[in-house]
């Protein structure tokens, strides 16, 4: 079968957006609070390369204080299945004291946000923090490294107003009907259906286009 080069545009415009969020996956990221007890936060700035990931927070949220205090996490991944949970958890903060910038966007303090978005808790394996058992992935982590990321409205000039944090993943769990059949540890790709986040709004994956050349690479070969 042949097939035909997209129409080119004929002219590009440039725009100034306030966010760049151009599509990511949902993530319900675990962290453990000064009681002991589990934080959930709802974010979309993730990204993994080998066994580590990539996460963009707030430099001020309690996830943020979370993680510089005790550095675990697990990244509970969501699943189009999960978005009403998802959206309960919005507009939502760990804080008690919420900052101007969150208060006048709406935030309001949740101290339980298992009971706020109706999920349910479970025990991990090699970290504190608790997963989300209903999310059909859990990434168990630990943090390795911190980096501040720019300035902005919550903060003072010279502070951060984000972070990026480099996390190991220490172990990961799938729901069963997610594994790949006849392989003990591969997903299965047409199973696997994320919520993806884009310009604050909730979309999932279609069907796959088309085989793909990067795919003939066994998965095996990557494992370090």
């Amino acid at each position: 079968m042949t097939t035909t080069a997209p129409d080119v545009a004929a002219e590009h415009v440039p725009i100034d957006p306030a966010i760049l969020y151009f599509g990511t996956p949902v993530v319900l990221l675990s962290s453990l609070n000064p009681d002991g007890s589990t934080n959930l936060m709802p974010m979309s700035s993730v990204f993994w390369l080998g066994r580590r990931a990539v996460l963009g927070i707030g430099a001020r949220s309690q996830t943020a204080t979370n993680l510089r205090a005790h550095g675990e996490l697990v990244m509970n991944l969501a699943s189009t299945a999960m978005t009403h949970h998802v959206d309960r958890l919005a507009l939502t903060t760990g804080r008690r004291d919420v900052s101007p910038w969150k208060a006048s966007a709406g935030y309001v303090y949740a101290p339980d946000k298992f009971a706020t978005a109706g999920l349910t808790a479970r025990e991990s394996g090699t970290v504190a923090p608790r997963r989300v058992a209903e999310s059909p992935v859990h990434l168990e982590a630990v943090v390795r490294a911190i980096h501040p990321l720019g300035s902005g409205p919550e903060g003072p000039p010279a502070a951060p107003s984000q972070l990026a944090v480099e996390a190991e993943v220490t172990r990961v769990w799938i729901d069963p009907a997610l594994r790949l059949a006849g392989h003990a540890n591969r997903v299965d790709p047409d199973r696997w259906r994320p919520l993806i986040m884009s310009f604050q709004q909730f979309y999932g994956l279609g069907e796959r286009l088309r085989p793909s050349r990067l795919a003939t690479i066994d998965e095996e070969h990557y494992r370090r």
